[in-house]
């Protein structure tokens, strides 16, 4: 199913849609499953700081059941909806955050950010951008301090004046103070969740408190013309969102 206009117009404005239950279950037990066996007798903790920055079981990454969660359900669909046309996407991150009590002090928080731009990891002068974030929920995410990705609602459009008037490339500063102070909104779910969420948001990720893994699914989807447009899809928010150009933004919340 398509978004709706409704969905559309939050998302003009928030940056943000979830569809609940959007992947069936069954394709979702299959990907927890290779996960999870993996996860559980492969896992030492020297390896989790540099799984928490580019991806957990990293040998899945290209694995047909895990990609599937992406171009064999409506995901695809929905992401093409909002891009129109959108470049394949090969690969997937597997973020798992750890329960603090079992890994005490090993994995980091990660602050307010925009992926890609002035990664502590990487060259400040280094863009990794892209256009949609899609992220698949695996496992039930019932409480804030379980580790939930906290978003900015509306903080795109903050972020790409903020690029457009202030930022310039080599800058390591990932978001001006204004949103670095912020909590964002938890996303709370279940197993077959979908996010659907703007490359420009601003997005952080707290402690895992709670005694289960907190796993998610990500895939990076870009419009065909971004990676020659980096910097201009910074500073324009709708640039690679041509269907969304006549969609007016809503005035209330979806969620």
């Amino acid at each position: 199913m398509l978004l709706t206009a409704d969905e559309k117009a939050a998302f003009k404005r928030d940056g943000v849609v979830i569809r609940r239950g959007a992947i069936a279950p069954n394709p979702v037990k299959r990907a927890v499953s290779l996960i999870d066996e993996q996860y559980r007798e492969e896992l030492t903790p020297d390896a989790i700081p540099a799984y928490t920055q580019r991806t957990f079981v990293p040998n899945l990454g290209n694995h047909p059941e895990i990609l599937a969660l992406y171009a064999e359900t409506d995901a695809a669909q929905l992401a093409s909806d909002l891009l129109g046309d959108t470049s394949p996407v090969t690969t997937t991150q597997i973020q798992i955050r750890v329960p603090e009590r079992e890994f005490p002090g090993v994995q980091q928080a990660k602050a307010m950010h925009v992926d890609g731009v002035s990664c502590p990891h990487l060259d400040p002068r280094e863009l990794r951008t892209f256009s949609l974030l899609v992220g698949v929920v695996l496992s039930d995410i019932k409480d804030p301090k379980g580790g939930a990705l906290h978003y900015l609602p509306g903080g795109h459009l903050t972020m790409a004046r903020w690029f457009a008037n202030e930022w310039s490339l080599g800058m390591t500063d990932q978001v001006p103070p204004e949103i670095d102070r912020e909590h964002g909104t938890p996303l709370l779910g279940a197993p077959g969740d979908v996010l659907l969420m703007h490359h420009l948001v601003p997005h952080s990720v707290a402690h895992n408190l709670t005694p289960l893994p907190r796993v998610m699914a990500y895939f990076r989807v870009s419009h065909p013309e971004h990676a020659t447009r980096r910097l201009e899809a910074l500073r324009d928010p709708w640039l690679d969102y041509p269907p969304l150009t006549d969609v007016p933004s809503s005035t209330t919340s979806q969620e």
